[in-house]
């Protein structure tokens, strides 16, 4: 069982409104709820608030939390996009009633109920303004404190503001971008790792900074899509590259556009083409894989290929 809490707050009271966190929720929602093959990720529950007839109050989000976090689901993945408040005492997530920001749900309060949580897995995702206090104690911010099996991925460090463009944040929209597919890896797994670097990479030195944190023992997986290259050809890596190091001989009759090609010999220079791709393999001595064939050059793993190679051998792939 994976469960999903989704909340985006644009109304406020007292407070100024804000504009792209009710759109950020929805995009989230639909691309959790489905693998990229259509079956079935997350079970999502969203609560968004865009006027003051679906304002949501402090006791609504924590009692949302608490039903998130019982349990003993697979992973339990709580999200919010609205203000954020930062005082010496903490950070705070403001609800629509807010007037001064610490009369919003401690952020400790979601990492208290996260720690006690028999879920395999918790996720804390925050896209919110001093986000980055997530996780550290309030008098010492240079310590993290996180229970077994929690990550915390955050929009921005505990000084800074989480930023928005064309009516979404900047960090979601990138966090949508990375479980869409932009974050996989080769076998199509999309982890909070791999968003975090997709999200990290694509902001400049002089954005916001978006922080993760973790503490789990076991690899977690937030969405399955479709892989760059097949499972299938994936698993033949030990079989075109026995041993570590070991260089695959080329020549003219791979090439289908040689003069004799032989058919066998075109369908292994397929796999081997997207092995290059996908940066698992490179020529040797010769710019392009087209060149190595013509010109009897061989092929090699990569560093990340050879990793692969040893997934495949130990019948991890």
């Amino acid at each position: 069982m994976r469960k999903a809490l989704i909340v985006g707050v644009d109304w406020y009271k007292t407070v100024g409104s804000l504009n792209g966190c009710v759109n950020d929720a929805h995009g989230l929602k639909n691309v959790l709820e489905r693998h990229g093959d259509g079956s079935v990720n997350f079970d999502v529950k969203l609560h968004v608030s865009s006027t003051a007839a679906s304002s949501i109050d402090r006791k609504t989000l924590k009692s949302l939390a608490e039903e998130l976090f019982s349990g003993d689901s697979e992973i339990a993945l709580f999200y919010f996009a609205g203000h954020g408040h930062i005082e010496g005492s903490g950070g705070y997530l403001c609800t629509s009633e807010c007037e001064s920001g610490d009369d919003g749900l401690p952020i400790s309060e979601i990492f208290t109920l996260a720690h006690q949580s028999l879920s395999k897995n918790k996720v804390v995702i925050l896209d919110s303004c001093h986000s980055g206090i997530a996780g550290t104690r309030a008098l010492d911010k240079s310590t993290v404190e996180l229970g077994d099996g929690t990550t915390i991925l955050t929009a921005s460090d505990s000084d800074q503001y989480a930023s928005e463009e064309n009516g979404s944040g900047v960090f979601t929209s990138l966090l949508i971008d990375a479980l869409s597919g932009a974050a996989s890896n080769l076998v199509g797994d999309v982890s909070p790792g791999g968003v975090y670097a997709h999200i990290d990479q694509s902001l400049g030195a002089w954005d916001q900074r978006p922080i993760f944190r973790t503490n789990v023992k076991s690899f977690c997986s937030l969405r399955k899509v479709q892989p760059p290259i097949s499972t299938e050809d994936i698993r033949k890596l030990a079989k075109y590259f026995p041993t570590a190091g070991f260089s695959f001989q080329l020549d003219p009759t791979f090439e289908p556009e040689s003069e004799a090609p032989i058919e066998a010999n075109t369908q292994v220079f397929r796999v081997l083409q997207q092995y290059n791709k996908v940066n698992l393999l490179v020529p040797v001595d010769a710019p392009h894989m087209y060149h190595a064939a013509m010109e009897s050059k061989s092929c090699k793993l990569t560093v990340l290929g050879e990793h692969y190679r040893k997934l495949v051998e130990r019948n991890r792939i």
